[in-house]
């Protein structure tokens, strides 16, 4: 096996070849050069030791956008140990369902999310020790059986060499939902993320070390791993990283402090800079936007682009392909289509019976192969065989080809709704909604707001002899389940409609949920 190791690749290559003054991250007034970085990496590393934590054993990671992020990150990959990033945005039980999952003893928490912990914890019974990134506002919970250590205590003073990996070696994983609703473990290997800075990164976003780089899709999702951990890194640039949720009231304030010149965001985010006027005179900086996530609505793109005066790429990516591999181009841009494969990517579209579809206009589905294509998914076997072809990955979106070799989404083969570019399960959103006593059925579709972008819309059936209130249906979600699960609009209905078998025919209430007149918005 040859050697290599991605966090040596990311960090120790900068120091070694005289880039180490380098600014490497802005987080607010705090700046940290390469060499400043590679200490915080070294620090993590000597953590992972001094807990016992050995090769190829996972540390789950709930930390906001901050330095902790990137050196625990780096760290456990310098270590051998795989990382994995968990949603910020979730709740205490979700993120200890998907801890037990990846069996992790333990676990790297930002200080704001120690409330959490306790329900985390009641969830993984192997979770034996948690470090704290930042000072607690309050005091540290108690948890029976899991110790407490903060990352400042850590020493970081030996130099450690890397772990013996290889570019074939476990990486990291990425927790997604896919195309079942069960969150899986995508397995990504070493030479996964030099992979994306190489195509994407270097052949279309042409990335050079005097670039900022500001991703308001966080770390922990596979486009904002890339666009603000990656890329920079890869190349000896800057990253910019704010852990407060994304909002155009934050993303404006963020470029006009710290003029990033790269900015990614999501289509649903950059509709929201648009409809509350954000003030497009900061962004001068920004020679260049990127999306992803869900399909950018032509219309949007048309105004966005108007308004802030810098070219924006749409593009098409996985958390099992770890980041884009169709994408317009500076300069051609497509508004309303995906673009064309990036360099060191093939795609491909196939009928329902698995052939290649060679005609331009003819819907298929969209298989994707390339240098960064997750190795399956931890202990789902079928789901990895439903995935997984030889090298091409199922993406589960069925597109089309233009008659200029353009790529254009036409909707996905699964009942899953990717609401602000994150996958729901409507099963879980219709469990919620059924643990309310007055609640008889429920469906969960995705429906389209006005500018074009995916939402939760639930129609629910009441008990008989009972009165639903929507409002207090929203409150009763909003106690159990992370924002972006909520349903948007919730519709009260006398009955779903359903096949002669039963099944409920979820293609008409999509339908229902997209004419114009659906409902009055669920609270926000």
């Amino acid at each position: 096996m040859t050697p290599y190791n991605a966090a040596s690749w990311l960090v120790d290559r900068h120091l070694e070849e005289g880039r180490g003054g380098r600014l490497a991250v802005v987080a607010g007034p705090e700046r940290l050069s390469y060499e400043a970085l590679a200490r915080l990496v070294r620090r993590a590393q000597h953590g992972l030791g001094a807990l016992g934590v050995r090769p190829e054993e996972r540390v789950a990671m709930v930390v906001r956008d901050e330095p902790g992020f990137l050196a625990w990150f780096l760290g456990c990959l310098r270590a051998g140990v795989v990382p994995v990033p968990l949603s910020t945005m979730l709740r205490g039980e979700e993120l200890g369902a998907i801890v037990d999952d990846a069996r992790a003893r333990v676990a790297v928490l930002s200080a704001a999310s120690l409330p959490l912990l306790p329900a985390l914890a009641a969830c993984a019974p192997d979770l034996a020790q948690v470090v704290v990134v930042g000072e607690p506002e309050g005091p540290l919970p108690v948890v029976p059986g899991v110790g407490l250590v903060s990352f400042d205590d850590l020493d970081d003073e030996d130099e450690l060499p890397p772990s013996r990996t290889g570019r074939d070696s476990p990486a990291f994983w990425l927790y997604s939902s896919g195309t079942t609703g069960t969150p899986k473990g995508v397995m990504h290997r070493h030479g996964s993320l030099e992979a994306t800075a190489r195509t994407y990164a270097a052949e279309v976003l042409r990335i050079g070390p005097e670039d900022r780089c500001f991703s308001a899709a966080k770390l922990f999702f596979a486009f904002g791993l890339g666009n603000a951990l990656t890329f920079p890194l890869s190349v000896g640039a800057t990253t910019v990283l704010d852990p407060r949720p994304a909002s155009p009231a934050m993303v404006a304030e963020v470029v006009a402090r710290d003029q990033p010149t790269l900015f990614f965001g999501s289509p649903g985010l950059l509709a929201a800079m648009v409809a509350q006027e954000v003030d497009p005179r900061p962004f001068a900086s920004v020679r260049l936007g990127a999306t992803a996530g869900e399909a950018l609505p032509a219309e949007v793109h048309r105004r966005f682009t108007e308004r802030f005066g810098f070219p924006v790429l749409d593009g098409l990516g996985s958390t099992e392909a770890l980041h884009i591999f169709l994408s317009n181009r500076p300069g051609a841009e497509r508004p309303g289509t995906s673009g064309t494969p990036v360099p060191g990517y093939e795609v491909r579209l196939v009928d329902d019976e698995g052939r290649v579809v060679e005609e331009p206009g003819v819907p298929g589905n969209l298989q994707v192969a390339g240098p960064s294509i997750a190795t399956g998914y931890w202990c789902r076997t079928e789901a990895t065989q439903a995935a997984f072809e030889g090298r091409w990955l199922r993406t589960g979106d069925v597109y089309v080809r233009t008659e200029d070799g353009c790529y254009q989404f036409l909707g996905r083969t699964s009942d899953m709704i990717k609401a602000g570019g994150i996958w729901v399960s409507p099963a879980e959103v219709e469990n919620v909604l059924l643990a309310q006593e007055a609640v008889a059925e429920a469906a969960v579709v995705g429906g389209r707001t006005p500018e074009g972008l995916e939402e939760v819309v639930a129609f629910v059936v009441p008990r008989p002899g009972v009165e639903l209130d929507p409002v207090a249906l929203e409150a009763h979600c909003r106690e159990r389940m992370a924002a972006f699960k909520r349903p948007r609009r919730i519709v009260v209905v006398e009955e779903l409609p359903k096949t002669a078998t039963g099944k409920i025919q979820r293609y008409r209430l999509r339908q229902e949920a997209n004419a114009p007149a659906a409902s009055a918005p669920a609270g926000r």
